[in-house]
């Protein structure tokens, strides 16, 4: 029997992206279940003769009862909370900018990107120099060459987590302020026009037009920022290695120092879990709280 127009379309579709999709299951849905599969083991690279025991859920039941590991997760919340709250507050004010139209626009959009366009790892160092305890730039521009009165900011816990909020604002406001500018070019002139002749002040117009045209954008920005905040690592690992006394010690850092440092594969991989797992939850809050509205539902 010869197959139909639309069942060879089909088949053709199916075709096209079975490539794609397999490199997703490889590269992405294998490695979380295999995570998952080590985080029920007792697993210790120092000591293979121990084999892998089978513990089931006694890794996470540990976990619930680790004080490192709860304290980790509170400043990794915290972290998450301030830096993407920071950094879409500030993509907004730098995509309102980077939408009007002045002289030297092309200049400052292209420049607005060079601290997101920095490895992390470089500008990690770069932001441990400004903070050093004897040669930083912040201890030169608050107290000159009187290095009697230079401050140890990184072995301060609260100036410490501040610092490395400070960092990722820098570096990653730029890109959340590239995609809510995409979302602020989608809204037409005539509406800002119409608003303007019928009188609406210029917070008027922010608040009825642009705030709610380019809530899909904002929520596209929190959606990347909050995944990608939940993942810190290199920020940490340069600046702080989460010190001092933990105070910048976030989950992904933890499991890094139980699996490579203490050799606890098994725990490690279980806390790998848990950042995933809070990852994904938020990033459903997110759409459940923020995108109503925004795919065929009324809001």
């Amino acid at each position: 029997m010869r197959l139909s127009l639309l069942t060879r379309e089909r088949f053709f579709a199916a075709a096209l992206l079975s490539p794609g999709m397999l490199l997703v299951v490889i590269f992405a849905f294998y490695p979380i279940l295999y995570s998952f599969y080590l985080s029920l083991h007792r697993i210790i690279l120092g000591l293979p003769g121990l084999g892998q025991p089978f513990v089931g859920l006694r890794n996470y039941a540990d976990l619930l009862h680790d004080r490192i590991a709860l304290h980790a997760l509170a400043n990794t919340l915290l972290f998450v909370f301030s830096s993407t709250l920071l950094e879409v507050m500030f993509g907004l004010c730098i995509a309102l900018v980077m939408n009007r139209h002045f002289r030297g626009r092309g200049f400052l959009r292209a420049s607005i990107l060079v601290p997101w366009a920095i490895p992390t790892v470089v500008s990690s160092q770069m932001w441990r120099f400004i903070f050093h305890d004897k040669y930083g730039l912040l201890n030169f521009i608050l107290f000159g060459s009187d290095i009697s009165r230079y401050q140890a900011w990184l072995a301060d816990p609260s100036i410490a987590f501040t610092a490395i909020v400070t960092a990722d604002v820098w570096k990653t406001s730029s890109f959340a302020a590239l995609l809510i500018l995409a979302g602020l070019q989608t809204i037409p002139d005539d509406l800002y026009e119409a608003a303007r002749i019928d009188g609406a002040s210029a917070w008027q117009r922010f608040r009825k037009i642009t705030l709610p045209l380019v809530r899909p954008a904002l929520l596209i920005a929190l959606l990347f920022r909050t995944m990608d905040a939940f993942r810190v690592f290199d920020l940490v690992f340069v600046m702080t290695q989460g010190g001092p006394a933990d105070s910048t010690n976030v989950l992904q850092f933890y499991g890094y120092k139980k699996i490579f440092a203490e050799g606890l594969m098994g725990y490690g991989s279980t806390i790998s879990v848990l950042v995933f797992l809070v990852t994904f939850v938020t990033a459903i809050v997110y759409l459940r709280l923020l995108g109503k509205g925004m795919f065929g539902k009324p809001a």
